[in-house]
């Protein structure tokens, strides 16, 4: 069995720091922009081009939070912010909006999607569903047990994430 990647939330530079030094293979962060938690402070561009060079260096992952459901008007900025996560190095882009997922697939192709949990991928056929459309992982919703977690790794290729601790994020 491959070892589970341990991935942790890193809100600023100081909690990423402690999540790689207590053992995390991945942070995930989000930006100032086009994410649920963009009032929360969140890593600036500079910021964010920083943590990538430090958890590069130490062999680790950085993950991007882009799950804002977008209105319209919203879109606009979205390609280019994008170009600049992949230039700034970013491991991979989370995701929960079918649309920003088509234009993630449109200006940073090569660069990997995970479907974020504000998805609620909740059955096999709905992460069937995403790997065709050409995610890497899907972040399953907190409420699967484990035998329904296992029929959708038994019918999908693609990476599977969960949450550990459950609902953490409203406790």
């Amino acid at each position: 069995m491959e070892k589970p990647e341990l991935l942790a939330p890193a809100g600023n530079m100081e909690k990423l720091k402690m999540a790689f030094l207590y053992g995390a293979d991945a942070a995930y962060l989000g930006g100032k922009f086009f994410g649920m938690r963009a009032q929360s402070g969140n890593f600036s561009d500079e910021e964010i081009v920083e943590a990538v060079k430090y958890a590069h260096s130490l062999d680790k992952r950085i993950y991007v939070t882009v799950n804002i459901m977008p209105h319209n008007d919203e879109l606009a900025k979205l390609p280019d912010y994008l170009r600049f996560l992949q230039a700034a190095g970013v491991d991979a882009l989370i995701i929960s909006d079918l649309g920003v997922f088509r234009l993630a697939r449109e200006c940073v192709n090569d660069m990997p999607v995970h479907v974020s949990t504000q998805a609620n991928t909740v059955n096999w056929a709905g992460a069937l569903q995403w790997q065709e459309l050409g995610a890497a992982r899907v972040v399953l919703a907190r409420e699967l047990s484990l035998p329904e977690i296992a029929r959708i790794k038994e019918k999908t290729a693609m990476e599977i994430e969960i949450f550990v601790h459950g609902a953490m994020c409203i406790s």
